[in-house]
């Protein structure tokens, strides 16, 4: 495109200065909670390290000192996940953007371009913590690699870090709930298995609400120097402090799915581009592209990565076009009856970091930005793009209750 060199706003130092400036998605509790760290090669090798809590023998002067290996420790390794998005503008954008004479215009236009930057790079942010997420809240996390091919990274949590309460022990309606004994129960599997206490309890606001009006924490803050009121004025401090768990962080934010239908539905056996992060239990918005307001929901009942299918409680009555249409699951970072503990440090370092693997040409690392232009009609792409995967050197940390 003629002129292109010209136009300031548009050259990659630019662009690449711009996002540098933007700041981080300030929500996203779980990718900021450990440091990235650059990888070599997009093979990730880590060690995985079930603590325990030794200490140095006593030996006698002028002996030779015993030797001390890792604990428990295994070797992981998996391919790192790569994932991209760009953004289109057209001749008029462009053109506008280097009109002479009319500061307003520019300006109006380098927002446009700014704005469009930062909706790719928070976007690209998002899959960051939706995989940190996944690695610390579900243990595994599923991705494409090269190929197409479908990959599950297991991080090795065990299994009695997992805690699904019976029925009558639900904090919603067990008859024989108590949340604080299962609180103080988990803790202790912290503190035994890994000689940790958790400094993050994480859990979404409707599982606030059900600690809040709990009739036994009720009846301990009654007796508690926060029994005139607070616990509604600020509950994440005071049952922060009650149940001795570090910082509770109420975390409501939410994650969006999108996936192009293949096939026009013919049964409740769809066939999408891309069903690595739909999940069983959500529901399935079918969206017509076509006709504004057009879609319907239906709830998934199985998902099968490798034929590439989502099955559904029920056929969409509406009819939706394969190669056209599109479907959208929208899920919270945190389940309404998930309740998290972790630990952050073990031993005096993170239990966790993102590895950033090398790609492009000249070998890349992080979050990248770069444009490719278009010839008729006229216009340029902007791309993003990023490539890693987190690690959990400690997988006994995290604790995780289902208790709804």
């Amino acid at each position: 495109m003629k002129g292109i060199q010209g136009i300031p706003a548009l050259q990659l130092v630019t662009l690449n200065k711009l996002i540098s400036q933007l700041d981080k998605v300030p929500t996203n509790f779980f990718s900021n909670m450990f440091a990235s760290v650059q990888y070599p090669s997009d093979t990730i090798r880590w060690e995985l390290e079930y603590t325990s809590g030794g200490m140095t023998p006593f030996v006698a002067p002028g002996s030779v000192a015993p030797t001390v290996g890792l604990d428990g420790v295994s070797n992981a390794e998996a391919r790192a996940a790569y994932w991209k998005e760009k953004m289109y503008f057209d001749e008029e954008f462009l053109n506008n953007l280097r009109q002479p004479g009319t500061t307003s215009t520019y300006a109006t236009a380098e927002r446009k371009l700014a704005k469009g930057v930062k909706k790719l790079q928070y976007r690209c942010e998002r899959r960051r913590e939706w995989m940190v997420s996944q690695m610390i809240t579900q243990g595994t996390i599923s991705y494409q690699t090269n190929g197409g091919a479908k990959f599950t990274v297991s991080y090795g949590i065990p299994t009695s870090h997992t805690e699904t309460l019976s029925a009558t022990r639900k904090w919603t309606d067990g008859a024989t709930r108590n949340p604080v004994e299962d609180i103080f129960d988990a803790k202790t599997v912290l503190s035994t298995d890994a000689g940790v206490v958790p400094e993050y309890a994480i859990l979404n606001s409707e599982l606030l609400k059900v600690l809040i009006l709990d009739d036994k924490i009720q009846a301990l803050l009654s007796k508690s120097a926060f029994g005139n009121g607070d616990l509604f004025s600020n509950p994440s401090h005071v049952l922060a402090t009650l149940l001795g768990v570090g910082k509770l962080t109420v975390y409501d934010e939410l994650y969006e799915i999108q996936a192009q239908l293949l096939t026009t539905p013919s049964s409740t056996t769809i066939y999408l581009d891309d069903v690595s992060d739909f999940v069983v239990g959500e529901t399935l918005r079918f969206i017509n592209t076509m006709l504004y307001g057009v879609w319907e929901d239906e709830v998934i009942n199985a998902v099968d990565v490798n034929a590439g299918t989502v099955t559904l409680d029920a056929q969409p009555t509406t009819i939706f076009v394969g190669g056209r249409d599109k479907v959208q699951m929208r899920k919270k970072f945190i389940a309404d009856n998930e309740f998290h503990l972790i630990a952050s440090k073990s031993g005096g370092e993170p239990i966790a970091e993102f590895m950033e693997a090398p790609y492009g040409i000249d070998r890349r690392h992080g979050f990248y930005a770069d444009t490719e232009l278009e010839w008729d009609p006229e216009g340029i792409w902007l791309r993003v793009q990023d490539k890693g995967l987190p690690v959990l050197y400690h997988p006994d940390t995290t604790f995780k209750m289902i208790v709804g």
